[in-house]
């Protein structure tokens, strides 16, 4: 009996020897903690939580962003602003965007996708359409060009007089087209800018979804195949489901973006487009900021801008958390 208590004894105390050494911190551990945990810790407080604690305080003070007079007004800022009748809009303008862009976008990047990878012939071998390597690199080659040089583009093409799509259409027939200002008319002005975005991001979704597509074993497909799934059927039931996590990616991405989108409207329209119709909050806040030298203020706008976003973000995580997302692709 004496010899078992012993042998327990001894058991635990070994178990507590090799807690200890788990425990007991090594030059090691610490410089691992300290290089891969530690470094980004201080790194990510420095640049992101320190500027965005600056602007929350600096949102409460009418600082004109020259000078050291920061006058302390708290609220007052957040209350001018939802009395302001342009901002106003302009939130308006960016949750169109944030509606209406990701989708558009996303849907056509998935389609592309899908036909680049899997929608050649229905006999033989799973493959894409002929030539899919060139219209991989046709619809990718205008995310290489820079925004700027894109709303450019875009602007001279929309040009009433003599730019190139007034120029089709006319010439296609379509007379009441003539010296139409694509830009210059509030019912088209949004329409017209969602379209050089989407554009501009399309390739890139694209090329996101075709690495996903590639990583769905050929054998799901094959089985569906000889199912009688038809090409609609398999994106639904099959490509969708096992990249939707892909997906939300895509879609709180391009949701940023559109919530963002200072360069294309700046460009497109600096001004905010007749009767403001593409004014979006990142232009407001730009020309609060500098044309007005109201900073103050314009952090208040940044501040908005920031907690809508993370509000769509959240959102978007929600739906797909709600409606099964990760449960699907575990399956």
């Amino acid at each position: 009996m004496t010899h078992a208590t012993n042998e327990v004894k001894s058991g635990g105390g070994a178990v507590a020897t090799a807690r200890r050494r788990r425990k007991k911190l090594t030059f090691d551990k610490v410089s691992f903690m300290a290089v891969f945990l530690g470094l980004p810790l201080v790194i990510y407080l420095v640049f992101v939580i320190s500027p965005f604690a600056q602007a929350i305080y600096y949102s409460m003070t009418s600082w004109s962003g020259f000078d050291n007079n920061m006058p302390f007004v708290g609220l007052g800022n957040y209350v001018k602003l939802f009395n302001d009748d342009i901002f106003m809009i302009s939130i308006r303008n960016s949750i169109i965007l944030v509606i209406f862009l990701p989708i558009i976008t996303i849907v056509l990047s998935l389609i592309l996708a899908t036909l680049v990878t899997i929608g050649g012939s229905s006999r033989g071998q799973i493959k894409g359409l002929k030539g899919a390597g060139f219209y991989r690199i046709i619809s990718f080659f205008p995310y290489v060009i820079p925004a700027v040089v894109i709303g450019i583009i875009w602007a001279q093409i929309y040009t009433p007089d003599n730019g190139l799509l007034n120029g089709i259409l006319t010439g296609i027939g379509l007379d009441g087209f003539k010296d139409y200002p694509w830009l210059g008319d509030a019912r088209t002005a949004m329409v017209a800018s969602m379209v050089v975005m989407v554009w501009g991001f399309v390739g890139f979704y694209m090329i996101l979804f075709i690495a996903a597509i590639k990583g769905i074993p050929a054998e799901t497909y094959e089985a569906a195949r000889i199912d009688g799934a038809g090409r609609f059927r398999t994106a639904m039931s099959i490509t969708i489901p096992l990249i939707r996590d892909n997906i939300q990616t895509a879609y709180v991405y391009m949701g940023i973006l559109a919530l963002d989108a200072f360069v294309y409207m700046s460009v497109l329209n600096s001004t905010g487009g007749p009767q403001n119709s593409t004014l979006v909050m990142s232009q407001k806040l730009f020309s609060t900021a500098f044309s007005k030298q109201q900073f103050g203020l314009a952090c208040a706008m940044g501040v908005v801008l920031a907690a809508i976003t993370l509000a769509f973000s959240a959102l978007v995580f929600l739906v797909n958390r709600i409606t099964g997302g990760s449960k699907d692709v575990a399956e």
